[in-house]
């Protein structure tokens, strides 16, 4: 069954591996064998954020420096890699030691983008760079064609932070309260500080965006 699972894989890459082992080798978590993800990882990383670059310098170019930053840090971020990941269904084809498998590591977000930054690092070493190019672009297409500048609106956090500089004001401060839940399910709570104004909080499943909806409150009440 897994065989079958990991050519249906490859039909979605749009690549098929000549060295299997890499693949084998990029979908095993560390917890499961020292002969593991985290090197292919440390690859697919640095050539995702390569190739989304000159596609969006390509893509746009009107775009100022910032506008291309944050555009690329929405495509390559930990969330929307995980959501590529369980598209893909990496889950059930993770090789994961006995600790990972008991508390659902095969759906935990940080595991599965790891997982897909470590096989476009195998393609890479099994294809050369114009196959990684063209597995990373069909992964990322839809999500390449829906951009916009007219739309790129800055995160709540960095607005805020901005409001504050502008007023030579100090910046604000971030304070996790509460972390609940298991680790592939958490829920955090965040307290947001800004000098002269009432702390403000925020909620999330993960710490990022209880951060950013308590800037985001925060911003609410400082333009109110």
């Amino acid at each position: 069954m897994k065989e079958k699972n990991l050519f249906s894989l490859c039909q979605a890459l749009h690549y098929q591996f000549t060295d299997a082992e890499l693949l084998y080798t990029a979908l095993t978590h560390r917890s499961a064998s020292s002969s593991n993800n985290e090197r292919l990882e440390f690859l697919g990383d640095a050539l995702l954020s390569y190739v989304v670059a000159e596609d969006l310098f390509q893509r746009f170019p009107k775009a100022k420096e910032g506008d291309l930053t944050r555009l690329r840090a929405g495509l390559v971020r930990g969330d929307t890699l995980a959501e590529i990941a369980k598209h893909l269904d990496l889950g059930a084809l993770l090789t994961l030691g006995g600790g990972e498998l008991k508390s659902g590591g095969w759906r935990r977000k940080s595991i599965l983008a790891d997982a897909l930054e470590a096989i476009i690092g195998a393609v890479y070493l099994d294809g050369g760079m114009a196959a990684c190019k063209t597995v990373i672009l069909t992964l990322l297409n839809e999500r390449l064609q829906q951009l916009s500048l007219n739309s790129l609106q800055k995160d709540p956090k960095t607005l805020l932070q901005e409001y504050l500089q502008a007023r030579q004001q100090e910046l604000p401060e971030y304070r996790v309260l509460t972390v609940e839940g298991d680790p592939h399910e958490q829920h955090f709570e965040v307290e947001c500080k800004v000098n002269g104004l009432a702390t403000t909080w925020g909620t999330g499943n993960s710490r990022r965006y209880a951060e950013q909806m308590a800037a985001a409150k925060a911003l609410d009440l400082l333009t109110q």
